[in-house]
């Protein structure tokens, strides 16, 4: 054949097994040369060929599929025939091109969706075919039909392999993708994290990002009743493991799962010190299994958030809140916060002021802001960012008076008279502006990085939902994640400079006393109080900016009992003095600020056992009876387990040798004897 001859045609056919192929049940017809894709280049030896023989129908298939994946396509069964239409088994497989055969036309469904998605056949006549023979004793598979000829574009080698055919996800890599669901991470960054694994190229694995997502989704695909029974075999079984993981749930009157909350060790631990103001966000939920989530989350000494608990919940009504507000208070050793901050919600409000009515009750401000968008962006056009503004303005000003002049003047300005969300809004007033609030402390909470922080957090555990079963872990793992990321961040934040700007004694004493968070916080308001002036009235001092002369803070203060109050509301608020208090303690000479002012919550010494050496005595004697508390203390937690009773014997057998080594003080020994002859 000349150079100049058209590309071959690959087909052959056994002469001993014609048989007629029909890919679509209609008459094959053969595709002229210039319609013709032909195969990639590949060696002899890797060609099927009229005779070729295999010991299994599969070990053909998986020959073909390879040669097929060289080529630049895949494969698919067709059709298997008996011996002459005789049940005598299988005697005949077709192994067809991907591309084979034709849309069958369906008819339209007015009354069910169609999927608008195209097909991929084309009628490709590329084919290999295997016949069952026992000429040789053993049954055995051999060729007897094959034709290499496609109507179509083949696929080069780094496009094969997005084919469905080639896009396989293998036992150890679904175990893998499961592993990280249950940390929290994207499918993006799985994909990145096991391509790093595997050393390969990114995109080069042998499956993508939708094939990830449709495997999690298979998961999520499951009995909600299985499911549902399944957590809380779950949640036994960590109970078994740790005492002090704490659960509730109820059961339907079918004995279904309805609501179930739980908590940590670590988490009550938290609730302990820093449980004054929580936020019970109840706007998510889990998706695969249409359930509400609720998530009970705080803020720590070092301004990061700290978990508290959850609760999955089937209605959202005041019942399920009721049950939900009374399970958390069981797990906090009937402890409630001081403030809670919701997203609106009816039946939730009605459920605080049943369960909580001494604490306060408000609503999350970016919750509120997060739906202005959808409220006033096309009813306000151009003038939404000025709006939003003004919003924020009336927001954060101290007098409930000029808010409702504000509020007044702000719907005149804009035209808001007959809006509803408007007048919603101001019914609900008490709840969120802070004119209103500002005699209850929030922890900060109500600012918007503090509320992107804890958003952040709680999307960590949201962002790869598997089964309902595995969710507990998954948040577990999320929140010891984020108790690892807090210890480094502390530990950082500990380890920075901190500069003084002031040069006041009140300023190096707070260093010393505050996290670098909260001090930070009270070093913005002492260099502020520089710029203030201070007046004594009858009983108490108005302090005000040195550039005006009107207006000003009334500031209380009692030196002797060192209690010292604005107007401000700054303290009860935030937990931090603020600039007006700051500049009369100045005036009044004092170079410490009163241990009262600087809270346990906002102190470096954080955790339940640290929050006694706060309190520890200074007396020689005393402190030995207060070690003698802390062993007892000791004894009863280490008995709890071997594990724990192994660790307390290594680590005091080395404190008690470290301690033999320093010397011993007359007045000492006098303390130690006359302990022993009170005992």
């Amino acid at each position: 054949m000349s150079e100049e001859a058209g590309p071959m045609l690959v087909v052959y056919d056994d002469p001993s097994d014609q048989r007629s192929l029909s890919l679509d049940d209609t008459s094959s017809t053969e595709e002229s040369p210039d319609e013709t894709r032909l195969s990639l280049e590949t060696t002899n030896d890797a060609i099927p060929y009229i005779g070729q023989r295999f010991s299994t129908h599969d070990a053909a298939y998986e020959f073909y599929s390879e040669f097929a994946k060289r080529c630049g396509f895949s494969i698919r069964r067709h059709r298997t025939e008996g011996k002459d239409g005789v049940g005598k088994g299988l005697t005949r497989r077709y192994f067809v091109c991907h591309r084979a055969g034709n849309t069958p036309i369906k008819n339209s469904n007015e009354s069910k969706p169609q999927r608008n998605r195209k097909s991929s056949r084309c009628g490709c006549q590329a084919y290999l075919r295997i016949s069952k023979t026992t000429e040789l004793g053993a049954p055995e598979w051999r060729v007897t039909g094959f034709a290499n000829h496609h109507n179509h574009e083949l696929l080069e080698p780094n496009q094969v392999r997005f084919l469905p055919a080639y896009r396989t996800i293998s036992d150890t890599d679904k175990s893998r993708i499961l592993m990280f669901a249950k940390t929290g991470i994207s499918v993006h960054q799985m994909m990145r994290l096991m391509e790093l694994e595997k050393c390969v190229e990114p995109g080069y694995l042998p499956f993508t990002e939708k094939d990830v997502r449709n495997l999690l989704q298979s998961f999520r695909k499951l009995d909600p009743e299985e499911e549902g029974i399944d957590l809380l075999r779950m949640c036994r079984n960590i109970k078994e493991k740790d005492s002090n993981f704490k659960f509730e749930y109820t059961l339907d009157s079918n004995n279904r799962l309805e609501n179930i909350a739980w908590s940590y060790a670590s988490s009550v631990q938290s609730y302990e010190i820093f449980g004054d103001a929580v936020v019970f966000d109840t706007t998510h939920r889990l998706t695969a299994f249409d359930m509400p989530l609720g998530i009970w989350v705080g803020m720590n000494n070092y301004g990061m958030p700290c978990f508290f608990g959850c609760v999955l919940l089937r209605e959202e009504n005041l019942r399920s809140f009721s049950w939900a507000l009374k399970a958390f208070l069981g797990f906090m050793n009937g402890k409630a916060p001081q403030t809670i901050l919701t997203d609106q919600n009816l039946c939730l409000k009605e459920a605080i002021a049943m369960e909580m009515p001494m604490t306060q009750h408000a609503l999350c401000i970016w919750m509120i802001v997060a739906k202005f968008p959808s409220w006033f962006n096309a009813v306000l056009g151009e003038r939404y960012n000025e709006w939003k503004a003004e919003f924020f303005r009336l927001y954060n000003l101290e007098s409930n008076d000029d808010f409702e002049l504000g509020w007044r003047d702000m719907v005149n300005s804009f035209g808001l008279h007959t809006n509803r969300h408007i007048a919603n809004l101001y019914g609900l007033r008490i709840l969120w502006a802070l004119p209103f609030l500002r005699s209850h402390f929030f922890a900060g909470m109500t600012t918007t990085g503090q509320s992107k922080s804890i958003n952040a957090f709680i999307q960590r555990f949201l962002s790869a939902q598997t089964r309902l079963a595995h969710f507990v872990e998954q948040v577990a793992v999320a929140v010891d994640f984020k108790d690892q990321a807090g210890e480094q961040q502390t530990m950082q934040q500990n380890l920075q400079n901190i500069c003084l700007k002031t040069g006041a004694p009140m300023e190096s004493h707070a260093a010393l006393m505050l996290t670098p968070f909260a001090f930070s916080k009270l070093q913005e308001q002492l260099v502020l109080a520089a710029h203030y002036a201070s007046f004594q009235m009858d009983d108490d001092f108005l302090v005000r900016h040195h550039m005006k002369v009107e207006g000003g803070r009334k500031v209380y203060w009692d030196p002797r009992d060192g209690i010292i109050s604005c107007s401000c509301r700054h303290f009860e608020f935030s937990g931090i003095l603020c600039r007006h208090a700051l500049r009369v303690l100045s005036t009044g000479n004092c170079f410490q600020i009163p241990d009262r002012y600087l809270p346990i919550r906002w102190r470096r010494i954080s955790t339940p056992s640290a929050k006694l050496l706060q309190s520890a005595p200074s007396d020689h004697a005393d402190r030995i009876q207060f070690l003698q508390s802390m062993v007892s203390s000791l004894v009863t937690e280490s008995a709890k387990s071997k594990e724990r009773l192994d660790i307390a014997i290594e680590q005091v057998s080395i404190l008690l040798s470290r301690i033999r080594e320093q010397p011993v003080s007359l007045q000492g020994m006098r303390d130690v004897s006359s302990i022993h002859r009170s005992l």
